[in-house]
């Protein structure tokens, strides 16, 4: 045996021993306290010198160790036998969920074809003819199967956009949509949130409004369309959505119609338009977000804005739409989308991968009623309201200085945690915060809240007992990085999950 085999021997055989030790220990236990032989051979030793109240004991000390081992007995069996029922159970409620979930995909599926079928038929359920034979409803020779979309090729046709031309700040555009709403609408915002919120338009495309319910999340949307002079296109989420389908439509084989969605309308025109385009999902979460939101959420990621084309249909018909491209649809970049959530039972939790890709935005309370001048509304070119992103990054870009105390938050909270930032983050950081300065923001205030709602809200997965004695660690290193009285949403969204241990 070469030099490195016996100290492998040696240094493991301890190791071996002692779990072998164990495992005979265990067996010579169970073996001495079932070994009937030793029973019998104690009972004839003494059997000849118990007489009278000593027989009467000993009688009863066997009844007793009798019991004893009935009832070892019986707790073993009860443990198996609750064991395999729970397993049982849990199998069971598998199944049950998986047959649940294939239900409702099938009821899903029969509702669309019931759909479908209803658009052929009349109101006592018979299929309709027209004067030809034909089938009413179905695509005749020379209709395009995309009427909203041809409609809107159609309106923009002979139409000349006009140039917009603006000359307003960031910090200017977020005081004038303040006093819009207020002189307008009747709606009052904080300062603070307005600049979160048009911050949010450099750094996500999805921005996720959530709070508790009255708290304007759903206005604030409505608003900012009214401002812009393009309005909001509202999108109510049903508990039935389950792909996306919901957001582009599907391809009607009864009909040979595509069923295009209010969404994609306005997708569609957005191309011909340098305008800003909202379209709301309220009430995002009442369905699985990942189930009808996956595939913008993975296409609005991708860096190069060319590839951000979603297929709708596999080939090419005459009379299809001039901006389909084979049947590809070209993801409107002056679009965003903005969806309000409310954290109740009725409702599903919104999971990191969606969190990641989104810029959420906290409503706790509303805003007092103050005295704002009338104020018009500011049409919007895209074009400008990027450049104004952009030329925010370079003046307001986040110093060096910041950058370094970030990545050594980063690497306390993975050395206490386990959680870290990831580039993604950085990324919208590096975005959103110059952004939020050049709308009248603090740098560490912007920094304080991404941190706040990006990276701590991912505490609430963690073991919380587990951390409680680490969160007063961190709160002190916030203080020793950024200062103190600084990172104030930081310090408060860690004292409140404190007082949840």
């Amino acid at each position: 045996m070469s030099v490195y085999g016996e100290f492998f021997t040696k240094f493991m055989e301890p190791f071996f021993e002692g779990l072998l030790n164990i495992f005979k220990g265990i067996g010579s236990g169970i073996g001495q306290m079932f070994n009937i032989v030793n029973y019998i051979t104690v009972i004839n030793d003494y059997k000849s010198d118990l007489t009278g109240v000593g027989l009467v004991i000993m009688i009863l000390t066997i009844i007793l160790l009798v019991a004893i081992i009935a009832v070892i007995i019986f707790f073993i069996y009860r443990a198996i036998r609750t064991y395999v029922r729970y397993r049982r159970n849990v199998k069971k409620e598998d199944q049950l969920i998986e047959e649940i979930e294939v239900l409702n995909n099938e009821i899903l599926k029969l509702k669309r074809q019931n759909a479908k079928i209803a658009e052929l038929t009349n109101e006592n359920g018979e299929i309709e003819y027209d004067e030809d034979g034909n089938v009413k409803g179905e695509l005749k020779e020379g209709e395009s199967r995309f009427f909203k979309l041809s409609s809107v090729d159609a309106k923009f046709a002979e139409y000349t956009p006009e140039e917009i031309h603006n000359d307003f700040t960031l910090d200017s555009l977020c005081e004038q949509f303040r006093n819009f709403a207020a002189s307008k609408l009747g709606l009052y915002y904080d300062i603070n949130l307005i600049r979160l919120f048009v911050a949010s338009f450099a750094s996500n495309k999805l921005i996720i409004l959530e709070g508790i319910s009255g708290t304007g999340k759903t206005s604030l949307a409505y608003a900012f369309g009214e401002f812009t002079k393009n309005e909001t296109t509202v999108a109510s989420v049903q508990p039935s959505w389950r792909d996306s389908t919901e957001i582009f439509g599907y391809f009607n084989e009864f009909t040979k119609k595509f069923n295009e969605t209010e969404i994609l309308e306005k997708m569609y025109e957005a191309q011909y338009t340098d305008e800003v385009y909202i379209t709301l999902l309220d009430e995002m979460n009442i369905s699985r977000v990942e189930y009808y939101f996956a595939e913008m959420l993975s296409i609005l990621e991708l860096p190069n804005k060319k590839d951000w084309v979603v297929e709708l249909v596999p080939n090419v018909w005459p009379g299809d739409p001039e901006k389909l491209d084979e049947g590809k649809l070209k993801i409107p970049e002056n679009m965003w989308y903005v969806g309000t959530i409310n954290n109740d039972d009725s409702t599903f939790m919104i999971t990191d991968k969606v969190y990641d890709r989104a810029m959420p935005i906290a409503i706790d309370d509303k805003c007092e009623e103050f005295e704002a001048p009338d104020t018009e509304a500011v049409q919007i070119s895209y074009k400008y309201f990027q450049n104004l992103f952009v030329e925010a990054e370079n003046k307001h870009a986040v110093t060096d200085e910041t950058l370094e105390k970030v990545a050594q938050l980063d690497r306390y909270v993975i050395d206490h945690f386990r959680l870290a930032f990831g580039n993604r983050i950085v990324k919208q950081l590096k975005e959103f915060v110059p952004t939020f300065v050049a709308c009248g923001g603090d740098e560490v205030a912007g920094i304080d809240y991404l941190i706040a709602h990006k990276i701590l809200r991912k505490f609430e997965q963690l073991n919380l007992a587990y951390i409680k004695d680490e969160i007063d660690g961190l709160i002190t290193y916030l203080e020793k990085l950024f200062g103190t009285g600084k990172m104030p949403e930081c310090k408060a969204y860690l004292l409140r999950l404190k007082k949840t241990i």
